[in-house]
Parts: C-alpha cells; structure tokens; sequence
C-alpha cells in the first residue's frame, strides 16, 4: 500500500461532531498522523476565521501548514499567505442573487469571514445558526452590498424539503458557468466554475511535490465529492449523505459523534493498532 503523506479533512459532519467540537480521540490521532510526517490539510467551505481555534488546538500553524477553504476557491498557508485564490465577479454576484431570489430563496454573499444577508419574502436564512462565527450582515437590496471585496461564494441556506423543491427550478446555465453543490441538507452553495476540493488538492500536490495517489481524504457530503475522486485514498463517514455512499464503499464503521476521523486514521495511517491509540 501507498504510503499516506497527506490527509484531507472536511470538517463539519467529519472531524467536527454535532457540537463542532474535535474530540479527543480524533486530536490524538492527528497528532500521531503527524508525527508520522503526514501533512494534515483542512478542507472546508469556511474561511479560516470561521474555524475558531481549531489550528491552535491541532498545532496546524506552522509555516509548512496549509489550508484549503471556501470548498477550494482559496489555498492558503495557515498563516495567511494565498497560494491560490479564484472569486465571483460582482455580475456573478448579481446574476445568481437575482435568481436565488426569484426562487423565494435567501441569499448570502460570502466575503472572507463576512456574510451580507438578503432576506426572501418571508424566508430568512438559516445561515446565522449554521455558521455562528462569521460575521453577518444584513442588506435589504444589492445597492448596499459593498464594491471593491472579494466575492468568495453564495450560499442559500433554508428548510431542506423547500430547498430541495427548488434545485430543479434552477436554470441549466447556471450549473454550466458556476459550480453548484449541498454541503448540508440545508445549505446550497455556489462557486465559480472549476473551484472545487478536488482541483485544490491537485494544485497544493503539484505545490507541495505529492501524488494524488500518496493523498487520503475522509469526508461526508456532496461537496467532498470532488477531493474524495481525487485522492489515492477515499474514505467516508458512516453519516455520509446518500449521494456520497452511492459512490464510495470505503465507509468508517463509526459517526462524526463516534470519533470516525480517528478510527479512519488508525486504520489507513497508523497501520491497524500499531502506535494506535483506539
């Protein structure tokens, strides 16, 4: 078997439980990834100050430690340095907000670790309680969204049967110059076409001198899709979403609440009780 030299993590619903907490198990079997010389990359549709401590608590802050955020649309060092960023244009923004919108979706416009919210008729967006640590931002009109930021994605974050009912009403250009995807039954995002976990795993091998093949990844949603058909080595949670364990058989036996992450590494990187800690 391939030799692991770089391990991919999604958070929420994989190395984060339902409190968003790292457990101790899943923190002691990163660690001793890493003193296996295992790079330990966090892949994630958040910006790096939505993650709290989460890269003090894992000791992911040195100058070799890198980061893959905004589901791939940045690839930056934990201490900030960009290695590779791609946005939305402010016509981007316009066109999918107006849509979202007509839909009777609610918006929100992702802008480093700030949100700025449009409210449908009497829809709000669940995205303050899905993502507390970004900083939100209500907007009544477009007008009053800010130029000269980045525009890192869109999310519509709702009741997932209502949702749901209106994926199919999105129009097929849409899904041809932008990247659609669920993260959460709840939450819809939008990125710029080509930005996915997948391609940025590529470019940060290409970068760090490491073959996909030498690449494990573990994660749970749609989302994770493109990372997990990337990487030598896929794994998923026992919770993934169906969409995903319709394409993946190499399934932890435990949940993001069961320490998963740690069992998937014992198994794939510690070599089955050996240092093991389970």
């Amino acid at each position: 078997m391939t030799q692991i030299k770089l391990l991919a993590l999604d958070l929420d619903g994989t190395l984060f439980n339902n409190q968003k907490e790292v457990s101790f198990l899943n923190k002691m079997a990163i660690i001793q990834a890493k003193n296996k010389g295992v790079k330990i990359v966090i892949t994630t549709g958040r910006p790096l100050k939505a993650i709290g401590n989460l890269l003090d608590f894992l000791d992911l802050k040195s100058q070799e430690d890198y980061s893959i955020t905004f589901n791939g649309g940045l690839i930056q060092k934990n201490n900030g340095h960009c290695l590779f960023q791609k946005t939305l244009s402010r016509e981007d923004v316009e066109n999918i907000t107006e849509m979202l919108l007509s839909l009777g979706l609610p918006v929100d416009i992702i802008s480093d670790s700030k949100s700025y919210t449009l409210t449908a008729p009497n829809h709000n967006s669940l995205y303050p309680t899905a993502n507390v640590q970004l900083d939100f931002h209500d907007i009544k009109t477009l007008d009053e969204l800010p130029h000269g930021i980045v525009y890192n994605k869109i999310v519509t974050v709702f009741d997932a049967n209502y949702l749901d009912r209106q994926l199919p009403n999105i129009p097929k250009h849409f899904h041809q110059e932008f990247e659609l995807f669920k993260s959460r039954d709840i939450m819809l995002e939008i990125v710029p076409k080509g930005v996915n976990k997948g391609r940025a795993l590529a470019i940060l091998g290409e970068h760090l001198g490491i073959k996909k093949e030498e690449m494990m990844a573990i994660g749970d949603e749609e989302n994770d899709l493109s990372m997990l058909r990337w990487v030598g080595l896929p794994v998923i949670m026992k919770n993934a979403s169906v969409a995903v364990r319709k394409e993946f058989e190499r399934t932890t036996s435990r949940t993001n609440d069961e320490s998963g992450v740690a069992e998937a590494i014992e198994k794939y990187i510690l070599r089955e009780g050996k240092d093991g800690i389970i």
